[in-house]
């Protein structure tokens, strides 16, 4: 199999990780649906969104699956008035990545990113590998590193 672009930086910044593979067919490829494929509790796997602030800027939220990211706590830590959810057809553009398969690693521009408090009561955590069928599971603070993410409390 073809590493992606996520698993390169892994490897080239000596980070350990598992790679976790599913079966994508059935169309089936949102957050709760991977966890329950790779036999994972939603606590564990994370879903990388992309927001846009009032100033233009863009920002990267990981949160639990099975939350929702809450816009003003997110605006907040972003320190914006409002954010909004990038538009699924500009994902490529912005991340390199497609919706499903939307890493937090090895994006095509850093970015501010932010992962939820909750992810400081794991050891590790799973997030998209940078394909659809792709996650990858590493610890939770070499995510952070490697993003240069801060931890803030931004679900609902």
């Amino acid at each position: 199999m073809k590493k992606t672009n996520a698993m390169r930086i892994l490897e080239q910044k000596k980070i350990n990780y598992n790679m976790i593979t599913y079966d994508n067919n059935d169309g089936k490829i949102d957050g709760m649906s991977v966890a329950k494929k790779i036999g994972k509790e939603p606590d564990v796997v994370y879903k990388t969104l992309v927001v846009k602030g009032n100033s233009k800027n863009i920002y990267v939220f990981i949160v639990p699956v099975n939350t929702e990211l809450d816009l003003k706590k997110a605006a907040k830590a972003a320190g914006e008035k409002k954010v909004e959810l990038v538009s699924v057809k500009d994902i490529l553009k912005l991340t390199g990545y497609i919706r499903g398969g939307c890493s937090p690693i090895g994006m095509k521009k850093h970015y501010k990113t932010f992962i939820d408090l909750s992810a400081l009561n794991i050891e590790k955590i799973i997030v998209s590998g940078g394909k659809i069928g792709i996650q990858i599971e590493l610890e939770v603070d070499e995510l952070a590193k490697v993003t240069g993410a801060e931890f803030v409390d931004i679900i609902k």
